[in-house]
């Protein structure tokens, strides 16, 4: 009984503060709120101190294995400086346990090594945490059996052992698996919002042309009953025109003040910005069974940017290369980065079908598109946000070929902070 009061107990304390650091996110999300940097840190670490307040003071073993949890999180997060904390915290707080923590360092250590190998092999960091587990049901066996009870029941060790690696499993997938879905549903509510955007902006654009059309019929209608060789009809409509004319102008600039793309430039880590635009799109990718290879570097590069813009344009590239997959063979994207001489590239590469030379002259053009349910307006979009970034974007591609597109913007030294 004590062993479920325990395990309930520490998979709340750890679960409560991710779960408020998603309502955040999704609050953020429908406010269109840039969210602070530090909010998924200071979630982690909330939950190691519920478990140091509420949880570390009993004398059984088995409550501080869920304190790994934490840790798993850090590592999938790639927050490599906040497990390094954590585990610190842990090693101190087992030494309650131990004599001596030296085998203890030598674990946590040994966690970080196989972090930076599944990094450094661009594998998936939920594996990790799987790997991470079945290094910790070996480590145990060796601390119950080599240092806390070496000739005690060997029976009892045993069940010890079995109880506490299940717990520590199923309460890492359980908690693992809330926080995907927690994903899921922000992914979810976007794209909710990314479709009532565009039924906004079609029923604008059909508000504008009727607006619009108005104006021009009356024109049509007077230029159909304008005599050139009557002065008095011509003195007449003239001016009307002209006036049906200037409402039409004045129609326009009111929309096109309305419609203007509007950036907000904030200090944002730009490896993390794409970071958690490919996670967004993983489920994206895994539906269309599309391999990645995404080559993000684990450090901070911060520079002012409109991160929310930014991160429309990469998902705008990101389903340009999904729709052209080609239809008899695995669609394979690469995304690769580099700083060079003040500015920042971006290179996403696909093998798709490619592009026409004709269509990658009219590539940026509004409302041009070879989709039969295209608007047209997606690259046109983007070329106009990384323009007031001062960058470019450039498109290379030829039809069997695939295509890859260069987004560049300078980056402000003075805005740098790592």
């Amino acid at each position: 009984m004590r062993y479920i009061k325990f395990l309930l107990l520490d998979t709340i304390l750890i679960l409560l503060p991710m779960l408020i650091y998603q309502f955040y996110l999704l609050s953020c999300q429908n406010t269109n709120r840039k969210r602070k940097k530090l909010s998924l840190d200071f979630a982690i670490i909330t939950s190691m101190l519920f478990l140091i307040l509420f949880s570390s003071d009993n004398e059984l073993l088995y409550p501080l294995i869920l304190w790994n949890i934490p840790l798993y999180i850090s590592f999938y997060k790639k927050r490599s400086y906040l497990a390094g904390i954590l585990s610190i915290i842990i090693v101190i707080f087992y030494q309650q346990y131990f004599n001596s923590v030296h085998f203890i360092m030598l674990e946590y250590i040994l966690y970080y090594l196989i972090y930076f190998i599944y990094l450094l092999k661009r594998k998936k960091l939920r594996d990790l945490v799987q790997t991470l587990i079945y290094m910790k049901a070996f480590i145990l066996a060796f601390e119950v059996y080599g240092v806390i009870y070496p000739i005690d029941n060997q029976l009892s060790n045993f069940l010890l052992i079995i109880t506490t690696i299940i717990s520590l499993y199923g309460v890492t997938c359980f908690i693992f698996y809330l926080l995907k879905k927690g994903e899921e549903i922000m992914d979810l509510n976007s794209t909710i919002k990314a479709l009532e955007k565009e039924k906004m902006l079609r029923a604008s654009l059909f508000k504008i042309t009727h607006e619009i059309k108005n104006p021009i019929a009356v024109c049509k209608g007077y230029l159909d009953m304008l005599d050139l060789s009557n002065q008095e009809k011509i003195n007449k409509y003239i001016p009307i025109v002209k006036q049906e004319i200037s409402r039409t102008l004045i129609l326009m600039d009111d929309y096109l003040d309305y419609t203007k793309i509007k950036i907000n430039k904030e200090d944002t880590d730009l490896y993390l910005l794409l970071k958690d635009t490919c996670d967004s799109l993983e489920t994206l990718f895994k539906e269309n069974k599309v391999k990645t290879i995404f080559n993000i570097p684990d450090r901070e590069l911060y520079a002012k940017v409109d991160y929310n813009r930014l991160k429309q344009v990469l998902v705008n590239l990101f389903k340009n290369a999904l729709e052209a997959k080609k239809v008899d063979k695995e669609l394979t994207l690469w995304l690769t980065t580099r700083k060079e001489k003040g500015y920042f590239y971006i290179t996403i590469k696909d093998n798709g079908i490619g592009m026409s030379e004709e269509t990658l002259n009219h590539i940026s053009e509004m409302f041009y598109t070879t989709k039969q349910k295209g608007s047209g307006m997606g690259v046109s979009l983007s070329k106009e946000i990384i323009e007031l970034h001062n960058g470019s974007i450039e498109y290379f591609s030829s039809l069997g070929k695939g295509t890859k597109v260069v987004v560049s913007f300078p980056i402000n030294e003075k805005s740098l902070t790592a």
